[in-house]
């Protein structure tokens, strides 16, 4: 999407013209799509932007439910994206797309594909207005050719098979306010400040779409130390950046009879070489490009995600209960769950 685009677009990237077909088979036909075709790709798992429960009259960014402009109201708008405001309720997430890898000296290669759920429940912040957030979320590899979910990966610029790692980030905390949240401090590794300001989103209209991007940029402590993990470490620093772009129906956000709404959207990362790749502190880098959605229920996420969650992750079925510290991504799982892989691959 470029600065001043009021359309909105998500494009898997691929090889060449015959690796779109397969790719595009193997993730249900959603390898490359765009603005209101994206939509209703993903409507059978999601309300779909523009789909309103009910039209309200009058529907604009400033009302008439909520005020857009102003940090109560996008406070009120990102916690019903991403929670019941009831705090009954819970709510869930999916998604499914695209690893990539990115080399110096040749094309972007696709690596495997890469889907999960999440679950989420909002309980009250206790020091002022505002929620807290309780987040579980999984997510699995899989192979792009069969869609089956991987055990074993041939890594593609070493030629060496190795073990793949899923992820499994319990909890995943955050804090709604109508300031701008913390970044997450990954157990004390992230120890970049922010100053406060007022949480005001990017918000466009298109049609009657409501659209929102929002941008994180990290850089801090890798909790790999690259002496301890040789072949795990991109080095002593991590840098992560993650773009979401999502599409809500504009009647729904100003519809004040809807605690939780659900919309569809793109979840893309920018991150070092996968620890299990075993890539050390090769050039280059993964990118992520995923289609994401807010379905209604469990019964609303892809079968086979729920089914591989029921049979390996059973709790990530259920959101937290209590607010728990600290709130760590996949990389400090990995180093407190894996061990150093051997040298030279033996």
């Amino acid at each position: 999407m470029t600065e001043n685009s009021s359309d909105t677009h998500a494009a898997i990237q691929v090889e060449d013209y015959d690796s779109l077909i397969d790719v595009g088979t193997a993730i249900g036909r959603r390898a490359v799509i765009t603005g209101t075709a994206a939509i209703a790709a993903m409507g059978a798992s999601s309300t779909p932007a523009g789909a309103a429960i009910k039209k309200v009259d009058g529907a604009s960014l400033t009302g008439p439910y909520l005020d857009l402009t102003t940090p109560e109201g996008n406070m009120i708008a990102l916690a019903r994206m991403d929670g019941d405001i009831t705090m009954k309720e819970p709510s869930y997430g999916w998604y499914d797309g695209l690893v990539m890898g990115v080399m110096p000296g040749g094309p972007v290669k696709n690596i495997c594909g890469f889907k999960g759920m999440s679950c989420k429940r909002l309980i009250p912040y206790e020091e002022g207005n505002g929620f807290r957030r309780l987040l579980r979320e999984v997510g699995y590899y899989y192979d792009l050719a069969t869609g089956k979910i991987l055990e074993e990966l041939n890594n593609p610029y070493t030629g060496e098979t190795v073990k793949v790692v899923h992820i499994a980030n319990d909890p995943f905390n955050m804090i709604i306010r109508d300031i701008v949240a913390p970044g997450p401090s990954y157990g004390g590794l992230n120890t970049a400040k922010r100053k406060p300001k007022p949480l005001l989103l990017d918000w466009r209209i298109k049609d009657d779409y409501l659209l929102l991007q929002r941008h994180i940029h990290l850089y801090y402590k890798n909790a790999l130390d690259p002496t301890v993990w040789v072949r795990e470490s991109a080095g002593p620093m991590n840098r992560a950046s993650e773009f979401y772009f999502t599409i809500q129906s504009l009647d729904d956000m100003q519809n004040e009879e809807l605690s939780h709404i659900r919309g569809t959207g793109t979840w893309a990362r920018i991150t070092p070489w996968l620890p299990w790749m075993l890539m050390g502190q090769a050039p280059g880098h993964c990118a992520y490009q995923c289609f994401m959605g807010a379905p209604k229920d469990l019964d609303d996420i892809p079968k086979d995600i729920v089914e591989y969650t029921a049979k390996h992750y059973s709790k990530f079925l259920e959101p937290p209960s209590i607010w728990e510290e600290p709130s760590l991504s996949s990389l400090e799982w990995y180093a407190r769950e894996q061990n150093p892989a051997p040298p030279g691959g033996t």
